[in-house]
């Protein structure tokens, strides 16, 4: 009876040995914190957008501005609502692609979890400082007039034209359209003209309250689809591809940038560049939306960054639409069609889609001359408030023939919680209440500059 301590001992000291092996060789996870974890994973993927009198609703800049929505921020990211991206990963591989990898996720997750923690201050990468309102730093910026929103202008459209001045040609690596007030600028798209079309520009854009021809009607300076125009759904099984009939569905437009709702700046890959020619115009085309009740001066600009090295390939954009499509009243998947055939080759460079309120997903493929077919892009679930312009991290050629199918379908239902009107039907119009169906397409030319250039000099 006296053995059964002394032979206990050699188990206790066994179970003993094996806790303190496990204590010994278990590792401290280490402290998650804001300073050292989740201030950089911010800096790099939120801050563009999230800083004081930008687009985002808060900034998130600094601890003290983060605190209030950590919480609501670790639900969004751990959801993938944030960092807004809505190209399918399943297609294409993007520069831009804001996304966050799994790894990155779990730090903010585990730092709102336990806690959310300070940390060390010297641990911390500065707080960024951040150019007012830029996302780039340009090196020429260009200013529309001040010009006067009234406070009935709530759907209005205006064609400002902003000499360049530019004495030689110059060659634009990256651009930004920055509004002068948020609060009425909907969207704007600024287009390279060149001086001798001006004058004609301004006539075209002066007509208001008129029939624009057969197919289109004005209303002030907005363009709508007339009611009565034909209607074609299927634009791949029509001779003009979805276009105005008589007219292809894509052409050739020269811009350096865009602006939209989630829309920043557009940044080429090194060696790919687009051209402004020595006294060039620029049409900032303003979407003015104006529900605030008061009068509002806005003064537009954009933004230029000078190309650094050797410019090797120019920059170009197809813009492809189906212009003649009827949405019916309480259609809830509503499909419309698109086709192009590229007149020569060109390198891809970067995608972009646009719909409205109803637009509810985008996919376009490509149909190579020898048959074979190849997704480009796919958005499937658009989102009329937040749009991007998807950058290829790797370009390629796409040859001459190929034919860029578009198929987009639109949510004209009450399901839509974004729907303007379900029970009425739905026809192309500039308004955001009406609808567009687009696909472009930003290219390089696969000649290089400097080849072109000698060939022009013989």
């Amino acid at each position: 009876m006296r053995l059964w301590p002394t032979l206990l001992i050699p188990f206790c000291m066994g179970l003993c040995g094996i806790a303190v092996c496990q204590e010994n060789t278990s590792v401290a996870k280490p402290e998650i914190t804001y300073n050292k974890d989740v201030a950089p994973l911010l800096q790099k993927h939120c801050v563009a957008c999230h800083r004081p009198n930008d687009i985002a609703p808060m900034s998130l800049m600094t601890y003290d501005e983060v605190l209030p929505f950590a919480r609501i921020m670790r639900e969004t990211v751990v959801q993938r609502k944030m960092p807004p991206w809505h190209a399918d990963p399943a297609f294409g591989e993007f520069s831009n692609d804001a996304r966050l990898s799994d790894e990155e996720i779990a730090i903010i997750d585990a730092w709102v979890k336990n806690g959310t923690k300070r940390g060390e201050p010297e641990t911390s990468s500065a707080d960024p400082v951040l150019t007012q309102g830029w996302h780039i730093k340009p090196d020429v910026v260009l200013t529309v007039p001040e010009f006067l929103v009234s406070k009935t202008a709530q759907d209005d459209y205006e064609y400002i034209y902003v000499p360049t001045n530019f004495t030689e040609d110059k060659w634009i690596q990256a651009a930004e359209v920055l509004p002068g007030d948020r609060r009425v600028v909907h969207h704007a798209t600024v287009s390279v003209i060149d001086q001798a079309e001006v004058a004609k520009h301004l006539e075209r854009h002066a007509k208001t309250d008129e029939g624009e021809d057969q197919y289109h009607y004005r209303t002030g300076k907005v363009l709508h689809l007339r009611p009565d125009a034909p209607v074609i759904d299927d634009g791949c099984a029509a001779p003009d591809g979805g276009g105005v009939p008589g007219e292809s569905s894509g052409y050739l437009n020269i811009v350096p940038a865009i602006y939209l709702p989630g829309h920043l700046a557009e940044t080429r890959p090194p060696g790919y560049a687009l051209r402004i020619p020595a006294g060039s115009y620029l049409q900032f085309q303003i979407h003015y939306s104006n529900h605030h009740g008061l009068d509002v001066k806005d003064r537009t600009s954009i933004g230029l960054v000078f190309a650094r090295e050797p410019v090797q390939h120019e920059i170009g954009q197809y813009e492809i639409w189906n212009n003649m499509f009827l949405i019916p009243s309480n259609d809830d998947n509503h499909r419309v069609t698109s086709c192009f055939i590229l007149p020569k080759d060109v390198i891809a460079v970067a995608y972009t889609a646009h719909m409205h309120f109803r637009g509810k997903n985008m996919l376009t493929k490509a149909i190579y001359p020898d048959g074979r077919e190849e997704v480009l892009l796919y958005v499937p679930h658009y989102d009329f408030r937040w749009q991007e312009t998807y950058f290829l991290k790797k370009q390629f050629l796409l040859p001459k023939g190929t034919k860029l199918m578009t198929i987009a379908y639109f949510d004209n239902s009450k399901n839509n919680f974004q729907n303007p009107d379900p029970s009425k039907a739905v026809r192309w119009g500039e308004p955001s209440d009406e609808e567009m169906m687009g696909f472009w397409l930003q290219f390089a030319d696969p000649q290089m500059v400097a080849e072109k250039a000698a060939l022009m000099q013989k």
